[in-house]
């Protein structure tokens, strides 16, 4: 009951730290968006610059985070030695790709398109290489059951991060890009400071034989992880080489990035339903079998996604105030890519199968096909489409990975999903959305009152068929004793 409890603790400080600190680091594009005008670029580099950061540090930290884990709780092997093989690899890793990236700065940042800025990059390959290196000093917190600390340096990166951004870009009104990365640079290099004391007192020792059996286990993940990150930041590398007119293309491309953001509360919410609801189902059903576990699981999840849609949906008038005016064009990409999110959701959801029965190189298959068809597309309508065409090819390439696990998953690993209740709540939600959307209402209180109206329709649906309020944590005790 004792490791209960503390697995409990540990889930919530992690869980909270994580919402908390996406949804700080989510303050940044009020910030960006209306310090750099669409017409600058200023938002579309940040957009693309760190769309290359996120492929580079899958490639250097390898999934040896996750080797990291397997080895150090493996039986027969020495924790310290594993972590300290680890460490010299990602941090060998790291160094050679910075004397690299840097000593050839000049014709990478020109092939990037930034050869007027190549600093730009510089500053953002110094701050990969760190991040990668933090990669398993913060995975040896983890291990080593330090969840504050780990939370407090993630929640300081971000903290100084906007601090830093706020002072320079509204304190002192400045437009400069370049600063965005700089202030990255300066907190990521605060963090790497903060971790000194897991970068000493242990002897560093490279077993190559350990290493030859790590790197056996985490290239197959490296391969699901480029696949992963490739599905997410795809469209951003590929936009400025396939647009017709490449100054214009960081306009446009900054326009999308700082749209798609607001989609992005889709993300938080989403990470806040498993984090809150997750350990509530597999607790009440920890004596069913588990398929079924799954299948009612999948439901609420579908159930909770199609609210929030409506919710960003419904109160766009507002939310769009998060962003800078001149961005406002780019907000009908917003049901796009929040629909796309929730088929990733989905496809993670059904991720459960292929880790269930040790087959995970399906997950590798599905995701490299969804990626596919998310760049063909890109790469065949971004010219004539323009940042629609990435939208559409988020929705696209989720969506082929979902159907393609869902309908694997059903002949490997069946489960019985409530496709007919599901069925139902998608097209409840598709038909308040159109009677929120078109209906027409000249006055904006009347028309946020009639939208709260049918959001609420769709919360009542839910209570009178599958949510009994009696039956909601904390809330049914009061229902309860009533």
């Amino acid at each position: 009951m004792a490791n209960l409890k503390s697995l409990a603790k540990d889930t919530a400080i992690y869980g909270l730290s994580s919402i908390v600190g996406r949804f700080l680091n989510y303050l940044l594009v009020p910030i960006y968006t209306t310090a750099l005008s669409a017409q600058s670029g200023g938002y579309g580099v940040v957009t693309n610059v760190y769309a290359w950061v996120a492929l580079a540090l899958v490639l250097l930290t390898c999934g040896m985070e996750t080797g990291f884990f397997r080895f150090a709780n493996k039986e027969g092997e020495e924790p310290m030695r594993v972590y300290s093989t680890t460490l010299l690899a990602v941090g060998g890793g790291s160094l050679a790709f910075l004397a690299l990236g840097l000593g050839f700065l000049p014709h990478i940042a020109g092939w990037l398109g930034y050869g007027a800025h190549p600093w730009y990059i510089g500053m953002m390959m110094i701050v990969v290489a760190m991040d990668a290196v933090q990669s398993i000093p913060f995975a040896y917190l983890r291990y080593k059951r330090k969840p504050l600390k780990f939370a407090a340096l993630k929640l300081l990166f971000i903290l100084l991060n906007i601090a830093l951004n706020l002072v320079y870009y509204v304190g002192l009104g400045g437009s400069d890009v370049g600063y965005a990365f700089l202030f990255n640079l300066v907190c990521t290099s605060t963090v790497m400071v903060c971790m000194v004391p897991e970068l000493r007192g242990f002897p560093y020792v490279m077993d190559r034989a350990l290493l030859k059996r790590m790197l056996a286990y985490c290239l197959p993940l490296l391969v699901l992880g480029l696949a992963g990150i490739l599905n997410q930041v795809a469209d951003k590398i590929i936009f400025p080489y396939v647009y017709p007119d490449r100054a214009e293309a960081s306009v446009q491309l900054g326009i999308y990035g700082a749209a798609s953001k607001i989609a992005m509360i889709m993300a938080m919410l989403t990470q806040a339903f498993r984090y809150a609801y997750e350990p509530f189902v597999f607790g009440k059903s920890r004596d069913k079998d588990n398929r079924q576990v799954y299948a009612q699981a999948m439901k609420f999840f579908i159930i909770f996604t199609l609210l929030a849609f409506l919710a960003v949906m419904f109160y766009l008038d507002i939310l769009r105030y998060l962003i800078g005016r001149d961005y406002w064009e780019g907000l009908r990409v917003v049901p796009i890519v929040m629909m796309a999110e929730i088929f990733m959701g989905v496809y993670f959801n059904l991720s459960f199968w292929y880790k269930l029965i040790d087959q995970t190189r399906w997950g590798a298959v599905f995701s490299l096909a969804g990626c596919v068809v998310l760049v063909a597309v890109n790469v065949l309508l971004v010219p004539r489409y323009g940042y629609m065409a990435c939208a559409w090819g988020g929705f696209a390439g989720y969506g082929v990975a979902m159907l393609l696990s869902y309908f694997v998953g059903q002949r490997k690993y069946p489960i019985r999903y409530d496709l007919r209740s599901i069925g139902l709540y998608v097209v409840l939600a598709g038909a308040l959305y159109a009677a929120g959307e078109y209906m027409p209402i000249g006055n904006v209180v009347a028309l946020m009152a009639w939208r709260t109206l049918l959001l609420l329709v769709f919360v009542a649906c839910v209570v009178k068929r599958d949510l009994p309020l009696s039956h909601i944590p904390v809330i049914g005790r009061f229902f309860r004793k009533g």
